[in-house]
């Protein structure tokens, strides 16, 4: 296994901060699109036209589904609850089931090239280690293992104490990869996870089905702020983000979007909206 340091080395990061609507982006601004901006950044990454990039972004009131989420037998009940309490419906492109977000949870993608000679492992342990450090003044009691109970669980969810706060995903595109995580920073995760749990009794009720989805516990989710005894917020994680990049790199940079990556965009953005035909005629 390589060490995460050798993943994260490089000496020029770009850094996109789009917890607030990107300035390109003519379309509302949704989670379908950011998973459409971290494929054309993954391209972009790939064929040498962008630096390695941070990408931090934020969405009010969404429930991005897995793509296994959406074989679920009753599923457009699901979609009517989780609509009938204010949240948007997605599915993405990346690996995992349901997770919750809103205005309390810190979305960040680490895009990084070369890793066809990268293994998947290897990119989520990078993650994982660059969390901790961004969160070594505060706790050194970061795990990561498969949280029982949780939403989207996965072999890298983080926790302190066995309550999660993060889940880690990964999608490639040629040699590139973004390497995304959700951060629970603040508000009512009992309250997030209990709205998973009731999407999946609607969605699934009895029924025998061949994918194992969570049953899940509200009680072994929690958010940062909760588990850190501190009021802990969005913006903090923001600046604790930015400046772990300091230590890493040599050089940031804010480059706008080239011609090259809005076209890219565009492209995959539809790529989103034609997975998403099913779940959008359900709202």
């Amino acid at each position: 296994m390589k060490n995460w340091k050798e993943i994260i080395s490089h000496t020029t990061f770009r850094y996109l901060d789009h917890s607030s609507k990107p300035t390109f982006d003519h379309e509302p601004y949704t989670a379908l699109t950011s998973f459409a901006i971290d494929d054309a950044l993954s391209l972009s990454v790939s064929n040498d036209k962008t630096p390695p990039t941070i990408r931090l972004w934020v969405h009010p009131d969404t429930i991005v589904l897995g793509i296994p989420d959406g074989r679920l037998p009753f599923i457009e009940d699901g979609v009517k609850l989780l609509n009938h309490q204010g949240y948007d419906v997605i599915v993405r492109n990346s690996g995992g089931l349901a997770v919750a977000l809103d205005s309390g949870v810190l979305n960040l993608s680490l895009i990084l090239p070369g890793v066809r000679h990268i293994s998947i492992y290897d990119c989520y342990e990078a993650m994982v280690s660059f969390v901790k450090y961004m969160l070594r003044d505060v706790t050194n009691e970061i795990e990561a293992y498969e949280i029982t109970g949780s939403y989207c669980p996965g072999d890298y969810d983080l926790s302190i104490h066995g309550k999660k706060f993060a889940g880690i995903s990964q999608r490639r595109i040629k040699d590139g990869a973004a390497i995304q995580i959700y951060l629970d920073v603040e508000g009512n995760s009992f309250e997030r996870a209990a709205l998973i749990r009731d999407f999946y009794a609607v969605s699934k009720r009895n029924e025998t089905t061949k994918f194992e989805f969570p049953t899940v516990d509200p009680n072994v989710m929690a958010s940062l702020s909760e588990l850190l005894g501190g009021h802990m917020t969005v913006k903090d994680m923001k600046h604790r983000v930015y400046q772990a990049l300091e230590a890493f790199s040599d050089e940031i940079v804010t480059m706008d979007f080239s011609k090259e990556e809005l076209a890219a965009f565009e492209h995959r953005l539809e790529h989103m909206k034609k997975r998403n035909e099913r779940i959008a005629e359900m709202q």
